[in-house]
């Protein structure tokens, strides 16, 4: 059942989306008006809703929803990129996971995700206005109880913690290994993600030089498949290049 406090959308039968957060009042939604979200409390996810004479479909957001309703400043990290970064490390509930470059809180709301409710990500963002900005979307989400945002530089910072995982979304993650070392516990995943093949280049022979195994790096392509009537053929737009992903993860020292 949809409850008080769940963030939603109404999709039209145009595929829009119209978000708004339940609660027992009347509530503003962007591109409709005031809408009763009351009226929408306690139906079954995916009921039919109708509001001024217009028929809406009601679902809790997933995840990769979330994602795409972003309040965007800098290029997020897309869902077919966020999906691989949580699989590859391994990520379960009760795992903390610290997170450094938090642009507008995509990766973010994958990483929250994947440990909750036991578990919790410390983000460290040295731009205030990327900090505020991922803030409002991880409260808008209402996931922030699980989550711990520090202004500063994941190179230096100390963070007086022991993660299970470390995912950096910078230009160059190599110069905060010697950092990372010290609060990645053994046997922890590490992920970072970069634009450019130079830069892919600067990172494994930085994880190679700081004894780092099971290194490698991988790049996502996506395309999505149109299904007609008459045939199905891929579209025409694909999702291709976003950014290089590398991954390894640190020994214990003997």
């Amino acid at each position: 059942m949809l409850d008080e406090g769940d963030l939603v959308y109404l999709l039209d039968p145009k595929g829009n989306r119209y978000w708004l957060n339940l609660r027992r009042e009347m509530v503003r939604v962007q591109g409709l008006g005031v809408v009763d979200a009351n009226k929408i409390i306690g139906q079954e996810d995916g009921s039919r809703i109708k509001i001024a004479g217009r028929d809406f479909i009601a679902f809790r957001a997933t995840i990769a929803e979330l994602m795409e309703s972003l309040d965007r400043g800098p290029q997020i990290i897309t869902p077919k990129d966020a999906a691989t970064i949580v699989f590859r490390l391994g990520l379960r509930a009760g795992d903390t996971v610290v997170e450094a470059g938090v642009g507008s809180g995509a990766l973010t709301l994958a990483l929250i995700n994947a440990v909750m409710p036991a578990g919790k990500v410390v983000t460290m963002e040295i731009r205030e206005e990327f900090a505020d900005r991922a803030r409002r979307n991880i409260e808008r989400a209402g996931l922030d109880k699980y989550w711990e945002l520090r202004i500063g530089d994941i190179k230096t910072a100390e963070l007086g913690l022991v993660a299970d995982a470390v995912a950096l979304d910078m230009p160059d993650p190599q110069l905060a290994l010697d950092n990372v070392e010290r609060f990645l516990r053994p046997g922890g995943r590490f992920a970072a993600y970069v634009p450019n093949t130079n830069q892919v280049a600067d990172v494994v022979h930085g994880l190679q030089d700081h004894g780092f195994l099971e290194i490698g790096a991988v790049e996502n392509i996506q395309r999505n498949i149109e299904a007609h009537p008459g045939g199905v053929r891929p579209a025409f737009e694909n999702l291709a290049h976003t950014g290089y992903m590398i991954f390894a993860r640190r020994p214990a020292r003997s």
